[in-house]
Formats: structure tokens, C-alpha cells, sequence
């Protein structure tokens, strides 16, 4: 399943990280079961063709445009027929800057974009988008839409703040105490959480197992010999027991499970 790749303009870097397509196509009948961990991302997913089914009771794929939240959780999707997906990858704390709503509401949700913006624009983009005949004209689309929409104020203080945290949990692999990103952000660790879920989509606790989590599967990506005592000191865990809690909940496997079935490929880091 081949997948193209582009980096954003250097005005929209510091807010979108990447936009990626697929172009598949399955043989009838044929199935493919995806399991989707959380990424520490957030993303707007185009759908061009057939839509994947998710198979799970509360979620479900409504629309061809849609944002997906930060995600605390897993589920399997399922994918038939022709697959044609593009997506425009948010930088962790870059989807504040162009949908203005408190981005908790919508984590572990897909919402379809026209709910949150203009449903004309909406239905214009997506021709656009569907009418298109190749990726990086796609992501030219993609470009312009997305700069009608961002905030001409470069220096919003509040966007900083947080950049600035997102960039420290990076640094640090997910391992910084929740108190000292609440004192570098100048404020008391009950405001810094809640202008953090506010900012980024998901509570601070929430995100820094998920970065653990994903600099895991780094290291694997780096060293598949790596053995899972060095895994779990290299990437920040307690011990063994924290470790495989943590998979368990964010991916439904065991770190033995999941390297077993799983290519280690980390889409954070």
C-alpha cells in the first residue's frame, strides 16, 4: 500500500506537520484490518472513494471530510474496495489556530469538518479536493484552504505557551512532571491542565502516556533487537508492570503482542 508524503510551507510548519494520501485498491471481497493507536496527533481526513468501517459500537464514519480529535484509546478498522485517502497531519498543538472551539470536546470523535466551518466552503473544498488528479495538487488545495483559515496574529501569547510545553514533553520523551510544565507555563497546574486539554484536545496526564507510548515504538523502530528491559528504561516507564498497563490500554496488546503483529513505526516521532 504505497503512501506519498509532503511537508507544509514554512508559514503553516509550525502548525501542520505533514500530509500523507493512499491509493489502494483491495480485490473483491477482500479485507484488511487496521488497528489505529493514538498518535499524539490530531488530523483532517479526506475519504475519496469507499469509506473504512470502524468496528466499534460508538464510533462511526458519517462523512468524507472529517476531523479527527486526539485519541486516548484504540479501535480496528476495516477497509474493502478502492481506498483513496488524503490527510493534512496537525502539528499537536496546531489545530487551535484554525478551528476555534475547545479542542477537548472532540477527543477520541471524528466530527465532518461542515459542522465546524462554513458548509458551503466546505462542499467547495471537497470538489476541489475530489477533483484533483494528483497528490501534490492535492496538497497545494490543502495549503490554500488552510491559510484562509489561519490566525494572522503571530504572536497569540497563549499559542506560545503551549508550543512551548509541546516542545519540552518532546524533548523530554513524554517523562516531564506535569508541575514543571504548569511552572514554565506561568500558571497553577489546575489552570495549566485545563488551558492545556483547551489548547491541545486532551488532558496532560493523558498526553504524556501517549508520547511514551509512541517513543516506545521508536526505539523499537530503531533497534528492533532492543529486548523489553531496555525498552521500558529507555522510554521513560517504571518498570515492567507500567509498561505493558500502558500498551494494553492505549493499543490492546502487550508490547510482545503488539511488535509481534505490528511494524514499530512511530508517527510522532
Amino acid at each position: 500500500m504505497p503512501v506519498h508524503f509532503a511537508t507544509p510551507s514554512s508559514i503553516l510548519a509550525p502548525y501542520i506537520k505533514r500530509f500523507w494520501a493512499i491509493e489502494n485498491s483491495l480485490d473483491q471481497g477482500e479485507k484488511c484490518i487496521q488497528r489505529i493507536t493514538p498518535t499524539g496527533l490530531t488530523e483532517l481526513l479526506f475519504y475519496f472513494t469507499t469509506r473504512p468501517k470502524i468496528l466499534t459500537n460508538n464510533k462511526y464514519l458519517s462523512h468524507n471530510v472529517a476531523l479527527y480529535g486526539h485519541q486516548n484509546d484504540f479501535y480496528d478498522m476495516e477497509l474493502t474496495g478502492d481506498l483513496s485517502v488524503f490527510s493534512i497531519v496537525f502539528q499537536p498543538q496546531g489545530l487551535m489556530q484554525f478551528f476555534k472551539f475547545p479542542l477537548h470536546e472532540i477527543c477520541n470523535q471524528n466530527v465532518p469538518l461542515q459542522y465546524i466551518t462554513n458548509r458551503q466552503t466546505c462542499r467547495d473544498l471537497e470538489e476541489k479536493m475530489g477533483q484533483a488528479t494528483t497528490f501534490h495538487q492535492r496538497v497545494h488545495i490543502a495549503e490554500r484552504y488552510l491559510w484562509s483559515l489561519l490566525k494572522t496574529d503571530f504572536a497569540d501569547f497563549e499559542f506560545q505557551r503551549i508550543d512551548h510545553i509541546v516542545e519540552l514533553i518532546r524533548q523530554s520523551f513524554g517523562s516531564v512532571p506535569i508541575s514543571q510544565m504548569a511552572s514554565e507555563a506561568c500558571l497553577s497546574r489546575r489552570q495549566f491542565e485545563r488551558v492545556f486539554a483547551q489548547q491541545v484536545g486532551i488532558s496532560p496526564k493523558q498526553y504524556l502516556k501517549i508520547i511514551r507510548f509512541q517513543y516506545a515504538i521508536f526505539q523499537k523502530q530503531q533497534n528492533a533487537d532492543l529486548d523489553m528491559i531496555d525498552l521500558l528504561y529507555q522510554s521513560g516507564y517504571f518498570d515492567q508492570s507500567h509498561l505493558i498497563s500502558d500498551f494494553k490500554s492505549l493499543c490492546g496488546l502487550t508490547p510482545k503482542q503488539y511488535f509481534a503483529d505490528h511494524d514499530a513505526c512511530s508517527d510522532f516521532f
